[in-house]
């Protein structure tokens, strides 16, 4: 259940957007409306819907008791107060391992925005941003998340997606948990199971897309879309040639890049250096979905004059097919109006 209620004239916004634009491309709300609220509790969640976001994004990791949580790192430290409610948890690192932790005990947690400890007091990563400890917020499921989407597509009619990441998938095997496993599970339970359903799923590692596309989803009995995450070339390189494309369509059907991976940072307004990125991954069939798109103060590149300027760049100039941002209502306004 939601903890604070939802303001009615936002959740009147759901009935102006679109749940497509016209040109075809879509808005992914990056850990939600994360650019106005915590990133990644539902009441995030519910304002990404409400400001007509095509896709919501839920990072996933799993506890001790083999729940799939909606975080974005594998530790709690940096969006939680589990230093506060369990002092003494942490590993030889300092870090607090959401793995060693149960559902109950996540559930005493409180959620905030990002942030890390300046000379021992909490300073948020994004200052202009929903105030660090206002509110109460908590951390959800994987379930509770899919339901509210899907509870809403039920009352507006709307059929909004989700957009899951499967964070860490060799930290989870070396701790002895299938977490990709877990998630084709619960996709294939709610039923998200064919290549149409409203769902990308999408993991920074290779080898587990490998394992994902050949043996967990045919076990399963599904076939949903996939998508490699791209941070840089390092990681990679082969999949950046045309070779390299043809081969990962063979699991995937999409990539999810970096922005600067699209059009290089050191560009100057009026003289774009775009990469071949995007023609190179559409002519192996596979769609892009470049993140993450911010408006907040020191995020634009120099080459874009404002916000609608970078989303003209990325979405038409280069011709990506979504993006993953902070700010939907900004995206969707910019597609409405484009």
């Amino acid at each position: 259940m939601l903890r604070i209620p939802l303001f009615s004239g936002l959740l009147l916004m759901l009935f102006s957007a679109s749940v497509y634009s016209q040109s075809g491309k879509i808005v992914i709300a990056h850990r939600g409306a994360s650019g106005y609220l915590p990133e990644h509790t539902l009441e995030a969640k519910a304002m990404a819907y409400a400001m007509g976001a095509h896709y919501i994004e839920q990072d996933l990791v799993m506890t001790r008791d083999g729940s799939l949580i909606v975080l974005h790192d594998i530790t709690l430290d940096r969006t939680t107060d589990v230093a506060d409610k369990f002092p003494g948890r942490a590993r030889a690192d300092g870090r607090f391992y959401a793995i060693d932790f149960d559902l109950g005990e996540i559930r005493q947690l409180q959620a905030t925005g990002g942030f890390r400890l300046v000379d021992g007091e909490p300073q948020a990563g994004f200052p202009n941003r929903f105030p660090l400890g206002k509110s109460e917020f908590g951390v959800s499921t994987f379930e509770e998340e899919i339901e509210l989407v899907q509870g809403l597509n039920h009352s507006t009619g709307r059929d909004v997606g989700i957009y899951p990441e499967i964070k860490q998938p060799e930290f989870h095997r070396s701790e002895g948990r299938d977490i990709s496993s877990a998630v084709v599970e619960v996709l294939k339970r709610y039923g998200y199971t064919e290549k149409f359903s409203k769902v990308f799923l999408q993991t920074f590692s290779y080898p587990e897309l490998e394992i994902i596309s050949s043996e967990i989803m045919p076990a399963a009995g599904i076939d949903i879309r996939l998508i490699q995450l791209l941070r840089d070339r390092d990681a990679y390189p082969w999949m950046f040639d045309d070779e390299g494309m043809r081969i990962l369509a063979e699991h995937a059907d999409g990539i999810g890049p970096a922005h600067p991976l699209i059009i290089d940072p050191e560009s100057a307004a009026g003289d774009l250096r775009i990469s071949a990125l995007v023609e190179r991954a559409h002519a192996a069939g596979l769609d892009v979905h470049p993140y993450t798109f911010r408006a907040d103060p020191g995020q634009l590149p120099a080459y874009a004059e404002n916000f609608d300027d970078l989303l003209e760049q990325h979405f038409f100039t280069a011709g990506v097919d979504g993006l993953f941002t902070d700010f939907p209502d900004l995206a969707v306004q910019f597609l409405q109006a484009r």
